[in-house]
């Protein structure tokens, strides 16, 4: 069966194995914002080697992640 559901911010961050409360999404973004713009989302240095693989591939693949993945990187740059 297809999943069709939509993922949250808080899912993503539970997902990459990062605390998930709002609280702690919102204190994520503003420890690590601004990324340069010309640096890909999963190349930002505070990504473990599997979390930045994860990024990578939820882009690259446009999986059902993709949307919010997109949506932190708007998030982490300036």
């Amino acid at each position: 069966m297809l999943d069709t559901s939509v993922h949250s911010m808080s899912g993503l961050f539970a997902q990459l194995g990062l605390p998930n409360a709002p609280h702690e999404i919102q204190q994520f973004v503003e420890t690590h914002r601004p990324l340069p713009q010309a640096e890909p989302l999963a190349s930002a240095p505070c990504w473990t080697p599997s979390q930045a693989d994860f990024l990578r591939d939820a882009i690259a693949k446009d999986s059902d992640w993709a949307e919010i993945v997109d949506e932190l990187n708007v998030l982490l740059r300036d």
